[in-house]
């Protein structure tokens, strides 16, 4: 499990990174909030522990502009040691997924990262990502485009996925790059030719391309603009 920790507290961040680095998980840290809104949209992490008082800007607005401004669904369970009730409220209307309350105990803080992954990928199993005509079984991994199968190697299966989850915001290079390979990508650009053969499958029989370059950026998949988007 990859995790990103935004949080200012330098001895509660060595805590965490000690508990869950033993246990074989991989963790970054943000001490404030633009930095970790930064990492949370740039990177890719399968859950985000965040605080509500942070230095920059404060944990809800952290999510607040996770969500809405990046499209991203990536759970996060907010740390803080405010406990009201109306604290709580206001952090699952932000867009949390789970609230823990200071202080805690590591071995709690980890089966709830646990029971949230379980409940998230029990969503993907079941889910069909669809944009357009494009449709994508999480459960069979079968893709199709207007009803038509698409054959395709698990690399650009796995690149549709990405793209489709986070359709129609952007995904960086970065992003795919780890989708892909996780934290060692291979040398050259080796992405490049995924996303050739991606596209040979996806738009090269249709008249809508789906699949958009992002000049600096990455890729994104969504209908074009009537203006006609690259």
């Amino acid at each position: 499990m990859r995790l990103l920790v935004i949080e200012d507290n330098r001895s509660l961040v060595a805590n965490l990174f000690d508990y869950f680095e033993a246990r074989g998980h991989t963790l970054d840290a943000a001490p404030d909030g633009l930095t970790g809104l930064h990492l949370a949209s740039t990177q890719v992490y399968d859950a985000i522990v965040l605080d509500w008082m942070l230095p920059r800007l404060e944990g809800p607005e952290v999510l607040r502009r996770l969500r809405e401004d990046h499209g991203s669904d990536v759970p996060v369970i907010m740390l803080t040691a405010r406990d009201e009730l109306p604290d709580k409220i206001a952090g699952f209307r932000a867009g949390a997924d789970d609230y823990l309350t200071k202080p805690f105990a590591l071995p709690e803080l980890e089966v709830r990262l646990e029971a949230l992954m379980a409940r998230v990928h029990g969503r993907q199993r079941r889910k069909v990502l669809e944009v357009h005509d494009l449709k994508l079984d999480l459960a069979t991994l079968e893709a199709t485009r207007a009803g038509q199968p698409l054959h395709l190697y698990p690399a650009c299966r796995k690149l549709l996925e990405t793209l489709m989850q986070a359709s129609p915001a952007a995904v960086t290079r970065q992003q795919l790059e780890h989708a892909l390979w996780g934290d060692h990508p291979p040398d050259g650009d080796m992405l490049r030719s995924h996303i050739y053969e991606l596209r040979r499958s996806v738009d090269g029989p249709f008249p809508v391309k789906l699949i958009q370059t992002l000049p600096r950026t990455g890729y994104r998949l969504a209908v074009p603009h009537a203006s006609g988007d690259a």
